[in-house]
Parts: structure tokens; sequence; C-alpha cells
């Protein structure tokens, strides 16, 4: 493919994208197809010959639409927003186009610093204290990884170098095995499955502290370290949800990240979903304590218009890091080392695309007043269908609404509610996914797509209402 047929083909793609997204909701929300539907569709083996990119276009609704589950429909209401917009989209064209691999600043110094000043301005925007930020001419920066995931165990392992470190100076008779057995991280029972994920891939224990109406109290963590401490191990990571997935419930920073100060524990906030709301100031409250923080992490990518992957986390040193991944081959060596950051010792992966171009776009091309507004309406359309909800007296809210997400089910057994929601999904129409905190099942109603209204929300809570009143007539 030359220039010529590039550009025909881009164009008539760039239709397609606008015209798929601006009529996503007329689309059946999930698809209908069973395992192994898309085998039968192509052929067994690749072309010899070149095909026309005709024929690969007419064949995306034939053989991937009737497959795709669409997350950018206003009827998808499952898990959490993954994000979306036209800057961000135009951006990966770019970095597409430019296909460095950016892992050191030689390897494409745009690329690195780019991402300094990106993510300087967007902890600006959240009001990060300034040891987390390059500008400030301390130790501290940001980088973007690829998901929370991977900053949640970049963080435990930063902090597992660092306690290693520490405790071998202390008890230098100690043998690296001996300090690795003792070691214990921290997180409440609400937490994401990626922290526990971490503690295995970290090779460490990672304990669950018990949660306070789905909130994690400092005073349960402080006994959680003392007991530990009382059994000779050695208290070393504790991760801070701000926004759980299971009812984006917050953590008590302000309490559980002096605990953490107090007992020299890596203490790691992980706001994924919510963090996105902090450019609001009115939602900045939900996130005091930060300066007790040793690393943050939010997704841009879930609900900032930012398209998957930009995951911003910032270290106030990130130095422990840097050193526990530094692995410096001649061939990586360049004359500019120690001047600017090298990203590659920032992350688990040594290749990295220039993810930063995807910021600057939506940034300059949303401003931040607008990004606010798109966090402010999912709120509120959030607390719309809540209303909706408590308007009908055969449902109950399973937890207080907070930012985007609603969490209800019908008064009664789990088995009801398990029933409802197959029944929701099976119609089709909107799709919703359960959660369960303390043998209680729920339904969770996240808002999710930017193209989001009001009416939306009505048709979303009649689907509901009628999958109810079905279940209602055959009983």
């Amino acid at each position: 493919m030359e220039a010529p047929e590039f550009k025909d083909f881009a164009k008539t793609m760039v239709d397609f994208i606008a015209e798929y997204l601006e009529n996503i909701r007329e689309r059946r929300v999930l698809p209908e197809v069973k395992p192994g539907y898309l085998k039968p569709l192509i052929p067994d083996a690749a072309p010899e010959k070149p095909e026309k990119w005709q024929d690969v276009m007419q064949d995306i609704e034939r053989v991937i639409m009737p497959g795709v589950t669409h997350w950018h429909s206003p009827k998808f209401h499952a898990y959490f927003p993954t994000a979306n917009s036209y800057p961000a989209i135009v951006a990966d064209m770019l970095s597409g186009a430019i296909a460095c691999i950016g892992f050191t600043w030689i390897a494409s110094p745009a690329c690195t610093e780019l991402e300094v000043v990106m993510m300087d301005w967007l902890g600006k925007m959240l009001e990060l204290p300034a040891e987390f930020l390059a500008c400030s001419g301390g130790k501290g920066g940001g980088v973007i990884q690829g998901t929370a995931s991977e900053s949640t165990l970049v963080a435990l392992l930063g902090a597992k170098a660092k306690k290693v470190k520490e405790v071998k100076e202390l008890h230098p008779e100690w043998d690296e095995h001996t300090i690795l057995g003792k070691l214990v991280g921290y997180c409440s029972d609400q937490a994401h499955s990626s922290v526990e994920r971490a503690g295995l891939l970290g090779g460490v224990k990672l304990r669950s502290v018990q949660s306070e109406n789905h909130r994690m109290r400092g005073a349960a963590l402080e006994k959680a370290i003392e007991q530990d401490l009382a059994e000779g191990l050695i208290p070393f990571y504790a991760v801070v949800t701000l926004g759980t997935t299971n009812s984006c419930a917050f953590d008590f920073l302000d309490e559980c990240g002096p605990v953490g100060n107090k007992h020299n524990v890596w203490v790691h906030v992980d706001a994924a979903y919510a963090g996105s709301a902090f450019i609001c100031p009115e939602y900045r409250h939900l996130m005091k304590g930060i300066e007790s923080a040793d690393s943050f992490n939010f997704n841009p990518h879930k609900w900032m218009l930012v398209n998957f992957d930009c995951s911003a986390m910032w270290l106030k040193d990130p130095s422990w890091v840097v050193n526990a991944f530094n692995v410096d081959p001649l061939y990586l060596k360049h004359d500019m080392q120690g001047s600017a950051p090298d990203y590659r010792h920032w992350q688990i992966p040594l290749g990295r695309r220039f993810r930063a171009l995807k910021l600057w776009f939506v940034l300059r091309l949303y401003g931040v007043e607008n990004l606010q507004a798109h966090i402010r309406r999912h709120c509120n359309f959030a607390k719309q269908f809540g209303d909706l909800c408590l308007a009908d007296s055969r449902f109950e809210l399973a937890a207080e609404i907070n930012m985007g997400l609603v969490c209800f089910r019908l008064k009664g057994s789990n088995e009801r509610n398990e029933a409802l929601l197959k029944r929701i999904n099976g119609r089709g129409h909107i799709h919703l996914v359960p959660a369960k905190i303390k043998d209680v099942y729920f339904l969770r109603m996240a808002i999710c797509s930017r193209f989001t209204q009001s009416e939306d929300m009505e048709y979303s809570w009649k689907e509901v209402s009628a999958a109810a009143d079905e279940m209602e007539q055959e009983q």
C-alpha cells in the first residue's frame, strides 16, 4: 500500500468510525454470537496475494461487528468506563505513524519529554503535592503505565526493594530469602483483585484488612501492622483505594497514610476510576491525605476521554523503582543518561508507545473545563438513575451513590437478584454486571458513555423495571 491508497483507505475508515460512534446507541449492546462464531467467517490461512482494502472494509460489518460488545454505547453500564474521544483517536494515528519505541530519551526525545510535561500538567489539574511533579525540581515525577494493575505492581516492587535494603542495613546477617519471607503488605478487603495478583507476582504476602462500610480505616490498618510486627514480620507496603471496583467506596487516606508513614510502610494510592474526578475541586476532599502517599495512580483511559492505554502514575522518589528495574546493557546506553528520564527503568516492559500524544491532544482540544463538565454530567446521571430506583418500592440501594456508579438490588434474596441480572442481560438492550459485598449480591449500573443523555437513564431504568415485571408475572 502506497500513500495515495493509504489516504483513501484512511478517509474511508475515519468516516466509518464517526458513523459507528455517532449511531452506536442504535446497535444491540451485547452480541448474540456463541464462542467460535468467527472462525467459519474467514479463511483458514492468510492470503498469498494482497486483497483490496475495500474488501477489508466490507468484512468489518460481516466479521467483526457481530461479535463486538459496544462499550461506548449509552446502554453499556458494566464494569467502569473505558474512555474514547476523537482527539485521542487521532493522536493514536500519529503515534502509529511515528512508531517509535521510547525506552530511552535518545530513542525519541519528544516521546520522553512530552510525557514528563503532560504528567506535570495532569498533576497540577489534580492539585497533587509538588513533591510528585518533575517541575518541582525535586526527585518526584510521573510516568504513563499501561494499566493500574501495572502501577500497583511497579509500586510494590519499588517498596520491596526499598525495604530489603533498609533491613539488610539493620540485619547484615540476614540473607535476602529470609527478608523476603518476612515481608507483608496490606490492602482493604474491597481492593481490586490486581492488588492480590501483584503480591503473587512480587512473591510477597498481602494481608486483607477488614473494611468498615466498604472503606478501610486507619485504626484497622494499624492493628494489622502491629499484629504482624509482634509476629516478627516486616510491613512494607499498603494500598489505599480511592474508588473501589465493587461500590466506588473511598478508603480513609487521611487516616491510613499517616499510619503507613509512622511504620515506614510505602503507601500507594489506587484511584484507577475515581481519580479523574479529582480534576473537579468539589471532589478533591476524597483525596485528603495525599501528601502522605509515596505513589499515586489513576487511569485517564477510564473516565477522562483518553483512549486506552494511559495509566498515570506519580512517585515521590522514583529512584527505588529505577534501581529495582535497572538493567543497563551497552546497546541501550547513551550520552544523555541522567539528564532526562529513561522510562524503561520506570516500568516492567522495555518498549513503550508514544502515549503522551493522547493526553496532549485531549487536554488541548477539550480544555480542563470541558473535562470537568464531562465528569459532572456522569455523576448527575448516576443520581438520576438512583432516584428512579428509589421511586420503585421493589428496589433498594446497596451502597451510597458515588461518582458515576449506582449499586442497587431488588429487595429480597440474592437468587432473586441473580435472576434479574440474567434476564436484563438476556434481553440484550442494556448490559450490567454484579458485585457482592459481605454476601449481599447486587447490580452495578455504571455510566460509561460520553454520548449518554438523560433520556438514556430513563431507558435503562425502564429495562430494569420491565425485567422485574416479567419475573413477577411468571411467579
